[in-house]
């Protein structure tokens, strides 16, 4: 018998400081618990993913100085750290086994992702050997999260050796809507073919666009989750698992299966874990959210209190000739429920002091577009205004749909530093409304907010259908052109008209000069735009062919 711990911590990108005292603290506690073995994960010491800070010569050294120095932490148990090490010239992602105060072995990753957001080839080495190491009695495994993810590969040939009887996975899996049920069925799997024992500790936290949703687990041998920690927060899970010569000291371990979040409830808690750690760790003492009364920035701001705190978050309304009544009292009846801050600052003046200066500039024209951006231009105008005066960081509140089709206003509507909902498509945004109404214990949405038209108000009776397909029809069409990288013949198989299809293609790539100029926001689909989607803004390829426009 072997007592494990699975240390799911939320470490700070390059904090080697406070992320050493992080991993000691939870050694002191495995170790208090009676555990042999505590597992941390993938990079623990720098955070992840480090990025160019790898290129760094202070950062490698330094990342070794905590390793070197936890080790003395390890009197009377063996930890396995994440950490990049450099050899012979080469750098690795690489765990430490270390134990009654010395590094014993240290193992490096096989498999290096370079898709999506992962791009370790940049950085990395690949493993040039593995072996097994011992620990407590037990031949343990070590892999390193995408080690696990090639069935054939060198992790596959160490577990497969006729010693191993526990294997160890040490990852960085970052959320999106579906993966803690794809790597728990990836992670069953390789427990299953090997017949050993499986321990996954996985990151949790915010660092950027990416969300680490945690959700540590044990397998047994047959592939089952045996024990799971919780998700979208700091844990240390216990288990005691049947292999090896030893005994554990005190009680024994019950298996903890802590219930896992389904959706929307786990987009939700991953919106607010990365607004949370995206405002605490870059040191923002609070936030501000233009409110419109409509529904992204109803729950936008939503997100953010329950991220922050209502004393946290300011709303402001800045309502122009166009808003709607019910634009400021649906804002002003969710500031309430919230209990944040609101102010409300009209540009009706402000509009016209623009018109009167562009007058003769705009001489023999129609009113447009461009006069219609002016009032999204003043709105980024005053809320960068209050952040540049108080320190708050605005967030924006454009959603996936808005963004993929370029239906926002550069430097306007998309003017702030983080954007909260940018990977949740429209449908998500209403999915996301009626849960939380659905919940008791959150403060709810206003019903008029969720039921009125979507409406950007820059002229007299404006919808967004007006402009876009209905988001029932858009957003499925944008899954497929965008994360599923459909063709648009194989989208108008599916019954979408080739001219709607066409039609959004066009606008996506058309936008894509907005969205390389938009802030960063959290990332809950396969395929969010940025670190996922690089696609070129000078660009003349159409996906219908050069002959058939």
């Amino acid at each position: 018998m072997i007592r494990i711990a699975l240390a799911q911590v939320n470490p700070v990108m390059g904090d080697f400081a406070g992320n050493e005292r992080l991993i000691a603290g939870q050694i002191a506690k495995a170790r208090e618990a009676g555990a042999a073995l505590v597992v941390f994960p993938e990079l623990v010491v720098t955070g992840y993913p480090p990025e160019d800070l790898l290129y760094k010569r202070k950062f490698i050294t330094q990342s070794w100085a905590v390793v070197d120095r936890l080790a003395s932490a390890t009197r009377g148990i063996a930890a396995i750290i994440g950490f990049p090490h450099e050899r012979e010239g080469n750098l690795f992602n690489a765990a430490a086994v270390m134990t009654e105060g010395t590094i014993r072995h240290i193992e490096h990753k096989s498999e290096l992702p370079n898709y999506g957001v992962f791009d370790e080839k940049r950085y990395f080495t690949p493993a040039k050997e593995r072996s097994l190491v011992e620990i407590a009695g037990v031949k343990v495994a070590i892999t390193i999260c995408e080690d696990i993810w090639i069935p054939n590969g060198p992790a596959a040939d160490l577990c497969a050796h006729p010693d191993a009887r526990l294997i160890v996975n040490l990852s960085s899996s970052p959320y999106h809507i579906g993966k803690t049920e794809l790597r728990r069925s990836i992670a069953g799997q390789w427990a299953k073919r090997f017949g050993h024992p499986l321990a996954y500790c996985n990151l949790v936290g915010g660092q950027d666009e990416l969300v680490f949703d945690g959700g540590s687990f044990v397998c047994s041998a047959g592939g089952e989750i045996t024990s799971s920690a919780t998700e979208f927060g700091e844990d240390l899970l216990m288990a005691d698992l049947p292999i090896g010569s030893g005994a554990v000291t005190g009680a024994p371990i019950a298996p903890r299966k802590t219930p896992s979040f389904q959706y929307p409830q786990n987009a939700y808690e991953a919106l607010k874990l990365g607004v949370r750690d995206y405002v605490e760790k870059n040191r923002f003492k609070d936030v501000i959210v233009a409110l419109s009364g409509g529904i992204d920035s109803a729950l936008t701001a939503h997100i953010a209190v329950a991220a922050l705190g209502a004393g946290r978050v300011r709303g402001v309304s800045m309502p122009s000739h166009f808003s709607s009544e019910g634009s400021v009292t649906d804002a002003r009846e969710l500031a309430a429920n919230l209990d944040i801050r609101f102010d409300v600052l009209p540009i009706g003046g402000l509009m016209d002091a623009f018109g009167e200066s562009l007058k003769e500039t705009f001489a023999g024209t129609s009113p447009g577009i461009a006069e219609e951006n002016i009032q999204a231009r003043i709105r980024g105008l005053l809320v960068m205004a209050i952040s540049n005066k108080f320190g708050n960081l605005v967030l924006t509140t454009g959603n996936k749909s808005e963004i993929s089709v370029g239906y926002c206003t550069l430097y306007g509507d998309t003017a702030g530093g983080f954007a909260v909902i940018k990977d949740l498509p429209k449908t998500g945004v209403y999915d996301l409304c009626r849960w939380i109404n659905a919940q008791p214990e959150l403060p709810g949405i206003p019903e008029a907010t969720i039921a009125k038209p979507p409406s950007a108000e820059l002229r007299p009776n404006q919808k967004d259908s007006d402009s876009l397909p209905e988001y029932a029809e858009l957003d499925p069409i944008l899954k497929l052109y965008v994360e599923d990288e459909k063709s648009i013949e194989e989208i108008t198989t599916l019954g979408y008209s080739v001219r709607q299809v066409r039609l959004v293609a066009d606008l996506v790539s058309r936008s894509e000069y907005k969205r390389r100029q938009s802030a960063p926001g959290v990332r809950i689909t396969p395929k969010a735009f940025g670190k996922d989607r690089r696609v070129p803004i000078t660009n003349r390829f159409t996906d219908w062919g050069e002959t058939d426009k």
